[in-house]
């Protein structure tokens, strides 16, 4: 039986709790098929417009004396819940549509990541929703937050993004999926977290949650790790009257692109960063990377952009 780790984008998941939950139970159905056809599969998520929004809503209702303050890591177990108990319900539907008796669990995960990591010193996550100018500086000149414009979509609020080291809820993932469940993990990337005398502590950041799919894929030997997200290819002069989109690729050839800058830093570079970095671990696996709507077609080999080593 193949095994595939699916890692979903968190910016094709709507802008809102109802679009989102719209959009995955037409997601479940794609997935469903993939049990229906033999693969186990283990499901993460990313949580940039969501996080984000948490963050906004609940440090508003604080200035505003509502409430408490929230940090990041408790706002990323927020989004991991959040998205989780909507894919969860979204899945089971189907599951039980289709007959198939099958548990869906989502695991509220912590991943760990070094103290001394330079992303800390420079933002470069993207998260929440898009602003224009005008109000990327004002909020800025408020709150003192940094913006970046992304990918000519708009400005967001960056924040530090550290390389994902260690999955510390991986004992228990691989526990669940020998018992036969479909597991939810690592959402947004997992809640970061350092190491402090032995002892796990959250800090303020957003781990990519592509990277840590591919580590999370890597330790489990999965055969491919699919990155869904809102695009149906990799493209190359992405934008531009010459843009070509990438079929079957092979690492020298992704590796020569990113030399190029041909990837934006915000989208998809860490795309393609982390399918190099679980065919480093796994020389015989491979990446798909293509759009949610199209993962059927994808699978197929009619769309999407296949890296092999």
């Amino acid at each position: 039986m193949s095994k595939i780790v699916v890692a979903l984008g968190g910016n094709a998941l709507g802008q809102s709790p109802k679009e989102q939950l719209d959009l995955l139970q037409g997601t479940a159905k794609s997935l469903v098929s993939l049990i229906n056809k033999g693969y186990e599969i283990v499901i993460s998520h990313g949580n940039g417009p969501q996080v984000g929004s948490i963050n906004l809503g609940l440090n508003y209702a604080a200035e505003n004396k509502q409430g408490p303050p929230f940090p990041f890591p408790e706002c990323g177990a927020m989004s991991q819940a959040y998205i989780g108990y909507q894919m969860q319900e979204s899945l089971l539907n189907e599951l039980h549509a289709l007959g198939i008796d099958k548990e869906v669990v989502t695991l509220v995960t912590q991943v760990e990541v070094s103290k001394d990591d330079p992303a800390f010193h420079k933002p470069t996550k993207p998260i929440g929703l898009f602003y224009t100018k005008e109000q990327a500086d004002k909020t800025m000149e408020e709150k003192g937050y940094t913006f970046v414009e992304d990918s000519g979509r708009g400005y967001r609020r960056v924040v530090p993004s550290p390389q994902p080291i260690n999955i510390v809820e991986l004992d228990s993932i691989e526990t669940l999926i020998t018992h036969g469940t479909l597991v939810i993990a690592a959402g947004g990337g997992g809640i970061p977290v350092v190491k402090e005398n032995n002892n796990y502590k959250g800090v303020d950041a957003v781990i990519d949650k592509d990277k840590t799919s591919a580590l999370l894929a890597a330790h489990l030997q999965s055969d491919q790790l699919i990155i869904l997200t809102a695009v149906d290819y990799v493209y190359i002069n992405y934008g531009k009257e010459n843009q070509e989109s990438l079929g079957e690729v092979t690492v020298d050839e992704i590796k020569k692109y990113i030399a190029d800058d041909q990837f934006a830093k915000g989208s998809m570079l860490p795309k393609v960063e982390a399918a190099l970095q679980f065919l480093e671990k796994n020389t015989e696996g491979s990446v798909l990377i293509t759009s949610l709507a199209d993962l059927g077609d994808a699978l197929d080999g009619k769309i999407g952009t296949l890296i092999k080593n």
